[in-house]
């Protein structure tokens, strides 16, 4: 026993101290030879955080004198800073990636501490020191690319990257208070630890912390939540929801006062039934089943707490399995209802005891139990993985950092104040300028990444630092202008040739800046009006060689009748490129081989039919039994003042006028203009009209087929 260490240490929580004393042997186990626990006297703490010092100071000055009594003078102690004293916050950071080269590595940390830095902010907005917290962590939640989730932004491109963090921040007052506390009772801090990371330490290795584990210390008056995940601790939380709270419920619901009320609570863990006396002074048996059924609703009340907290750190999900430790975990059917309450099953939580913890002996006159994990977490964590203080310096200025996890260079610079998203050089001035008419934006190039040194050598935000290490951060250069040719504004060759009409012709880009011809390799300034008359479709082409005439006649053939617009493309002429029917407006590329058909210009006649409009009505009739054609005309058609014949030749874009005669109805009196009728000589002047063999009138309607006759009244 001569070689062993002795490990004094103290849990500083919201109602009581707890101090204990292990025994480290050779063989680097552990044995708690003494734990004394006493209650504050007054409201000394709150939230984790000492508010009087002098009155914790006493109570560890007492647990400390009842302890040298039995073990000898105490000098040095290890002490935890409370979980429920972190502040845990959500932030997002984007930045424009328009136009840059692939993100790399160093670009994405950038990203990350600038949404931690607002993280930092939000959790000082109530102090308005923003600098006055430790970031002991952050985690990050998911990376967006133009809006859309993606796993890495490493090597990829786009307009905009974001990422969304979350990230644990320790006051630093909680540190100082803590210190000065220990000092007041002549003690020193041999070495210092947070509550979550004490208890994970003991109850889940490093090896565990690849799956995704909460753990849940459930004090008096707050429940502190850690969870890992891909080896790492991810996220700290707090409820301020815990044992009190049933406690409370246990008083409301047996009339009795506060501290009968925890005893009873403490009784009903081992016992299947208690007898209380209430404030009236009845005494009540009670069975634990019973005790149960009056405090259920503040039972579920804590366990839908926990769960919210659990969701809020682990991206909205239940974690893979839940440890319960401190006090509080003991309360009857926390665990089955915390399983129901996260979906899982119930033997994915469990309540665990200082029997869970390795290397772990405790003297049989010591008590254990899951309230004592994390104060044993705290003597064994303190001393396998101690936090240290490590002063480094950022531009010559030294910071001061918490060694709550293994320290980068990006911790110096939140800690210095360094504004990341400031460092980068500024982009370049953007020019506008004007091509045929439209506005465009040239963005200036973007800045440069900061240099970074540590120790004189170049060195990247992810690098690792120690004690004493000198940083020097160098801001970025700012972009340029850009640099655009009015080549680099023009996606096609500048000069092609074409056959057309099995000649060959060429053609150049015309380009005028300001209003004067310009080469293709000058240099574009800011408000450049510039003009560039594209590569030729078929009609500027043909127009480029004298050819407007010809247009007319390949455009879609129309006229207008009566004041409306009509197309007829049968009448159009036709354009083949490459062998195939095209439009004017197809755009053509050097080597195509254009060929122009026309069509013969159409007559009235032809456009009259098209329209399915008649100019002359016409029936076939018989008379006297010959076959008798009559016609009249119905339309009359004009252009400008002449009249038009059927014959007469129209052209694209004519306006004509139909106007519209008599009814296109024919009657038998239509029959006297077109035969001659003669009078029999022996006729006696009198006639008779007959239609099909029946007798009619000269005003009777006639249609093709009908047979016609006069007959005449004849004289002996």
């Amino acid at each position: 026993m001569t070689n062993d260490k002795k490990i004094f240490a103290l849990d500083i929580g919201t109602r009581s101290v707890v101090g204990i004393i292990l025994i480290e042997n050779e063989e680097k186990k552990y044995e708690v030879i003494d734990i004394l626990s006493q209650e504050h006297k007054e409201r000394a703490m709150l939230d984790g955080q000492i508010h009087d010092v002098p009155a914790v100071a006493a109570v560890i000055s007492s647990i400390k004198a009842e302890m040298e009594k039995k073990h000898g003078p105490l000098k040095k102690v290890c002490v935890a800073a409370a979980g429920r004293a972190l502040k845990t916050e959500f932030a997002s950071a984007s930045i424009d990636i328009g136009g840059k080269p692939l993100l790399t590595k160093e670009d994405v940390l950038h990203l990350e501490l600038s949404a931690v830095q607002k993280a930092q902010a939000l959790a000082a907005q109530e102090t308005d020191q923003t600098y006055h917290y430790y970031c002991v962590g952050y985690s990050v939640l998911y990376y967006k690319l133009d809006g859309e989730e993606i796993g890495s932004l490493v090597d990829q491109q786009g307009d905009e990257a974001a990422v969304e963090i979350i990230s644990t921040f320790l006051p630093k007052v909680v540190v100082e208070s803590l210190l000065a506390a220990l000092n007041r009772a002549g003690l020193e801090m041999e070495a210092l630890t947070l509550e979550p990371i004490a208890a994970i330490n003991v109850l889940i290795p490093a090896s565990m912390r690849r799956l995704n584990v909460a753990l849940v210390d459930i004090g008096a008056g707050t429940s502190d939540i850690a969870l890992t995940d891909m080896g790492t601790i991810i996220a700290f939380g707090m409820v301020p929801t815990a044992g009190d709270e049933i406690t409370e419920a246990i008083s409301d619901a047996l009339l009795l006062d506060f501290p009968l009320a925890e005893q009873a609570k403490r009784d009903l863990i081992d016992q299947e039934s208690i007898v209380v006396s209430d404030i009236l002074g009845f005494e009540t048996e009670i069975t634990r089943a019973e005790a149960v059924g009056k405090i259920s609703s503040a039972i579920d009340h804590l366990a839908e707490e926990i769960k919210t907290e659990i969701h809020r750190l682990n991206n909205g999900k239940a974690p893979k399995a839940v440890m319960l430790v401190g006090g509080g975990s003991l309360t009857p059917e926390l665990p089955e209802r915390l399983a129901a309450s996260l979906q899982l099953p119930v033997n994915r939580v469990a309540v665990r005891g200082t029997d869970a913890i390795h290397d772990l002996k405790i003297k049989e006159q010591v008590s254990s139990g899951p309230e004592l994990v994390t104060p044993i977490g705290i003597a064994m964590a303190a001393k396998k993985a101690p936090v240290q203080y490590v002063t480094a310096y950022v531009n010559e200025q030294p910071v001061r950092l918490f060694e709550v996890k293994e320290l980068t260079i990006g911790d110096c610079l939140l800690a210095a104040g360094l504004r990341i998203n400031k460092l980068y050089g500024k982009p370049g001035m953007a020019m506008i300028v004007s091509v045929n008419g439209q506005s465009i934006t040239l963005p200036g190039k973007h800045g440069n990444a900061p240099t970074i040194l540590k120790n004189g050598e170049k060195s990247g935000i992810d690098q690792h630092i120690r004690n004493g290490d000198r940083i020097t951060v160098m801001r970025g250069k700012n972009g340029e202008e850009p640099r655009i040719r009015i080549s680099d504004l023009i996606e096609t060759h500048p000069e092609i040739t074409l056959t057309i009409d099995g000649k060959p012709h060429t053609f150049e880009m015309k380009i005028t800046v300001n209003g004067k011809a310009s080469p293709m390799d000058v240099l574009v300034n800011d408000r450049d009006r510039i003009e560039i008359e594209p590569l030729p479709s078929v009609e500027t082409a043909l127009k480029r060689i004298g050819q407007e005439a010809l247009l007319k006649s390949l455009r879609t053939f129309h006229v207008t009748i009566n004041e409306k617009e009509t197309f007829i493309p049968s009448f159009s002429g036709r354009i083949l490129v490459n062998g195939r029917e095209a439009k004017l407006s197809a755009v053509v590329k050097s080597g195509d081989a254009i060929e122009l058909k026309k069509t013969e210009t159409p007559t009235l006649k032809m456009i009259m039919d098209k329209k399915q409009m008649n100019i002359h009505n016409t029936i076939t009739v018989f008379f006297n039994d010959q076959e008798l054609e009559l016609s009249k005309q119905v339309t009359e058609v004009f252009r400008g003042g002449d009249k038009l014949d059927e014959d007469a030749s129209i052209h694209s874009g004519d306006r004509l006028t139909a106007i519209s005669k008599e009814s296109g109805e024919f009657i038998f009196q239509d029959l006297f203009r077109h035969v001659e009728i003669s009078m029999p000589s022996n006729a006696q002047g009198k006639f008779l009209l007959l239609k099909n063999g029946e007798e009619t009138t000269f005003y009777e309607n006639i249609q093709t087929g009908d047979k016609l006759e006069i007959r005449w009244s004849l004289s002996v």
